[in-house]
């Protein structure tokens, strides 16, 4: 698989299989991944890899914590509003979730289902996520997300499928006492990476986007 081929046919991955992932293939993506370009090559990650009991006790966890209506507390706050062109983009992909999938992304009762599908890691075998020093600049917020694109490009380009997940930094203070990490860090993002399930309905889904007579200026 090219480059360019292996970008264009990413998609988020909703449905796992039950087939837990090499070892070996994990570190070769991970190590792939470290190879992404960063500020004065600071490469400001660090990675946290759970899997079987401990992915388990965490999922229960976080789901007992939207059972108890524990406020949500994540280390980068979730936007409070879109400036008009991006809200267009979001409300045209909700709208076609709900033509999709019948679920309707503007219902609290549908984003608590959501969460809980986000919390039980869509049943991927293993959940990755991303932290990093929280003195860092947004500079390397920037280095931590191309961390995260060459990542979820390299475990597709080797048959798995990811999904980046914002729902699985919700509680935040939690998770980093769970899984050990430093309360100083800045916890950015959670991933499920497993084997995709063809069969899953929430696969059959693929979002469009835009061309690029949308979005570039040409100056000559």
């Amino acid at each position: 698989m090219d480059a360019v081929t292996c970008i264009t046919t990413r998609k988020s991955i909703r449905g796992f299989l039950d087939k837990p992932v090499d070892k070996k293939l994990l570190v070769e993506i991970i190590d792939a991944a470290g190879r992404s370009p960063s500020y004065k090559n600071s490469q400001p990650w660090e990675v946290a890899i759970v899997s079987g009991a401990k992915k388990e006790g965490l999922s229960s966890m976080l789901l007992d914590l939207l059972e108890q209506g524990i406020p949500a507390n994540p280390d980068l706050p979730a936007p409070e509003s879109w400036p008009p062109r991006e809200q267009a983009l979001i409300d045209h992909l909700y709208a076609g979730r709900k033509e999709a999938t019948g679920m309707d992304l503007n219902d609290p009762k549908i984003i608590i289902a959501a969460k809980k599908a986000n919390f039980k890691f869509y049943k991927a075998p293993h959940g990755i996520f991303l932290y990093q020093e929280a003195s860092l600049s947004s500079w390397s917020l920037f280095d931590l997300g191309l961390f995260a694109q060459s990542l979820m490009l390299a475990a597709h380009a080797k048959g798995l499928g990811t999904v980046p997940q914002a729902f699985l930094t919700d509680y935040a203070p939690q998770v980093k006492e769970f899984l050990g990490i430093p309360a100083a860090k800045r916890l950015v993002l959670g991933i499920s990476i497993g084997y995709p399930d063809p069969e899953s309905p929430a696969n059959q889904l693929s979002t469009d986007r835009m061309k690029p007579e949308d979005f570039v200026t040409w100056l000559e």
